[in-house]
């Protein structure tokens, strides 16, 4: 019987293709923009409409920026629009959550987040990230879920079986055509692909499906 593991490395990359993926799927173009480092940041169109967001992905429904080196805004959440978020389901470690949540809200979340935790006595070294949890409901008490709640107060855009998700075809080279989830370059059909149709087919979630290959 063949699973369907997942490592860390392997899961993180999942989840920003899933991001990229329902973005497509709501039928936005996508473009990488320059200028941000490492950071991932896309420019999304739609119906004459652009903007810039950012791509954050969690294993463990808590999301994180930096404060800038001069501590007056936050790294990157203040030049964006958005920011679109794929966190692991807390219900279903192998079901990823797309959020977009506006960046306005955010920066306001992660403002509170970030004098709530100066004034009670934090260190937070600029640079470093500080960190809100997505599915807490945020308080006061204790002081590192101020804050807190956008995944709650943001529905998901999508819920992303992890063994359906494939490359986004922003990430193909020009001229290039995306193979469905989970297939090989040359069109074979992949375990993966094979319990992605499959659950398409009968409505269940592509973990509930096992195949047995036998030679």
């Amino acid at each position: 019987m063949t699973g369907f593991f997942l490592t860390k490395t392997r899961t993180r990359r999942l989840l920003t293709d899933a991001c990229l993926q329902v973005l497509e799927r709501e039928g936005w173009t996508l473009s990488k923009v320059s200028g941000f480092g490492n950071a991932r940041i896309r420019r999304l169109v739609r119906d004459g409409k652009s903007k810039l967001a950012a791509i954050r992905t969690t294993q463990d429904q808590w999301i994180a920026f930096p404060r800038t080196q001069d501590d007056t805004k936050w790294a990157t959440l203040s030049e964006v629009d958005a920011v679109v978020v794929a966190s692991v389901d807390p219900d279903d470690p192998k079901v990823a959550r797309v959020h977009m949540i506006d960046a306005n809200e955010l920066r306001r979340r992660f403002d509170r987040a970030y004098a709530a935790r100066r004034n009670a006595g934090y260190s937070i070294p600029v640079g470093r990230g500080v960190w809100i949890a997505l599915y807490e409901n945020e308080v006061s008490d204790p002081v590192t879920l101020v804050g807190a709640g956008a995944g709650i107060a943001n529905a998901p855009i999508a819920r992303v079986p992890l063994a359906a998700v494939g490359p986004p075809t922003s990430n193909a080279p020009a001229g290039t055509t995306r193979p469905a989830a989970g297939a090989t370059d040359d069109g074979t059909l992949t375990i993966a692909e094979a319990k992605a149709r499959l659950a398409r087919t009968l409505g269940v979630d592509p973990s509930n499906i096992k195949i047995t290959v036998e030679a």
